[in-house]
């Protein structure tokens, strides 16, 4: 059986490989998404007082500190049964806004935006952000940095630190902002909008008015049916910072619908020995494997799934571009509200640029409100009042993501759990990486780097975080050791996997 590697896959956060195994006649049999590396988090964190959980796990990722940051301080107000004052609560979702902001351009420009401003088929070396600035232009490219630094200055300002933020506190927030910031954020929200608009222009210009790249985004090729999650508020639009956890199935009617804290009433998790990340599954459908379809408890959670799951947006241009986006797909309006899923995978660019708006917009509504500038940000805590479980949950750009902490008298973690955003998805990131494979790879087909190219391209659409994903697995970690002879001959191996 020929083996083809894809070793490392390029343009993401952690490690991977992807191994596709031929059959005799050139056709694909199967094909793994192989998670290599493990990180300890969840193990080390217990033992460790409750209060330091928002400043330790926002360094699982330098990508999405302000994610771990945020759900992290959320846990920790439920865990002292404290509830931060109305301000508090806008300006830690104002940070997280300018947050949204920063990582819906990396990705776009920088991760997943060079195969198609570039070209899936365009030499290795040219697909990466210099490609990308070459093609839209230098002006575009200094905008792409002006929209990153000046983000990631609001974040500094807001929350302490322009990466690893450390404003967040169990019952609110370290820091009022004075009337000079807030004007100066809400010129930053203007420039956000304005931006977020060229950004989907340019999607417009170069991928939806593309004959070969519609068709790509539009083809089976990176198509599957499966359950989308995603967090809504109480009208069921779309929101990012707080809300109930909604799941729609294949056909877009609701599954189930609950609080944040109820998560392992609906979710599992399947091990694999081939690999460090978990599965996670709905449990009312249950483990069928990796396959997709109502009958397969595998769900997705991504910018396009928040759409699917979402009535709408609650901000005008945005929802404008979020018809938009489904009546292209040919998808009916739901009687409750919203439109039946798009299943077509490369839509998650579209979603998330239509995210990347609605963020912007947000923005600018939270840096207008009159009680952001509030002195009362933060709630007294009282050590009498833990309750010995703290869950809290915010939208991470990747997906759903879930901190759960559990603790003595004292506040001193005795477990931790971590369901983060690419977890959610790993599922469909092997569904996705195996589809496309086996559609492209076929007997007396030359597998060109344009094919390998696209096969990435099926994992790198979910914007995946592996630091984020891995983090413990029952067992210990494996390890081998294989001595060889000068010829090659394997001599003796010693092991540990157990």
């Amino acid at each position: 059986m020929k083996q083809i590697t894809i070793n490392p896959v390029t343009r993401l956060e952690g490690h991977a490989r992807i191994d596709i195994f031929l059959d005799e006649d050139g056709n694909v049999a199967n094909t793994y998404f192989q998670v290599p590396e493990l990180r300890g988090f969840e193990q080390f964190c217990v033992g460790r007082r409750a209060e330091e959980m928002p400043v330790i796990t926002n360094r699982i990722c330098g990508v999405c500190p302000e994610a771990h940051h945020m759900a992290s301080v959320k846990a920790l107000d439920a865990l002292f049964a404290v509830e931060p004052p109305p301000a508090a609560k806008k300006i830690r979702e104002l940070l997280y806004m300018a947050f949204f902001v920063t990582d819906h351009t990396t990705h776009f420009y920088a991760l997943g935006g060079p195969d198609f401003i570039v070209g899936p088929d365009a030499p290795p070396e040219e697909r990466n952000i210099l490609g990308v600035i070459r093609k839209v232009g230098l002006e575009i490219g200094q905008q792409v940095i002006a929209c990153r630094a000046r983000n990631h200055h609001v974040i500094q300002m807001l929350g302490g630190r322009g990466i690893h933020p450390t404003a967040g506190l169990p019952g609110g927030w370290s820091k009022a902002i004075a009337e000079t910031e807030r004007q100066e954020i809400e010129a930053i929200a203007r420039q956000n909008i304005a931006f977020a608009q060229l950004s989907l222009q340019i999607f417009d210009q170069i991928v939806l008015q593309n004959a070969a790249y519609r068709d790509l985004v539009t083809s089976d090729v990176f198509c599957h049916r499966t359950y989308s999650m995603g967090t809504v508020d109480g009208t069921g639009q779309l929101n990012f910072y707080d809300g109930s956890i909604r799941v729609v199935g294949p056909d877009g009617q609701e599954l189930v619908r609950y609080h944040p804290s109820r998560y392992a009433d609906h979710l599992a998790e399947h091990v694999e020995p081939w690999t460090y990340l978990k599965f996670p599954y709905l449990k009312q459908i249950g483990w069928q494997g990796l396959v997709d379809g109502p009958d397969s408890g595998i769900y997705t959670a991504t910018p396009l799934s928040r759409l699917n799951v979402s009535n709408g947006l609650p901000t005008p241009a945005a929802q404008a571009h979020f018809d938009q986006l489904f009546t292209t797909f040919g998808c009916q309006s739901l009687p409750g509200g919203g439109y039946q899923p798009i299943h077509h995978r490369l839509a998650t660019h579209w979603a998330r640029l239509i995210e990347l708006l609605y963020a912007s917009e947000h923005m600018l509504e939270l840096a207008t409100d009159p009680e952001i500038t509030s002195p009362h940000v933060r709630a007294v805590v009282r050590t009498e009042n833990i309750c010995g479980v703290g869950i809290g949950s915010v939208e991470a750009p990747r997906g759903t993501l879930t901190h759960h902490y559990e603790t003595d008298e004292k506040g001193v973690l005795t477990r931790v759990n971590l369901i983060v955003g690419t977890t959610n998805n790993y599922a469909p990131i092997a569904l996705s990486t195996k589809r496309v494979a086996e559609r492209l790879i076929q007997k007396g087909k030359v597998v060109s780097q344009g094919i390998l190219n696209r096969i990435e391209m099926a994992f790198r659409l979910y914007d995946p975080c592996f630091s984020c994903a891995t983090h413990a697995l029952p067992g210990k970690m494996p390890l081998i050791v294989t001595i060889r002879d000068p010829d090659g001959a394997v001599r003796e191996t010693l092991r540990r996997d157990g």
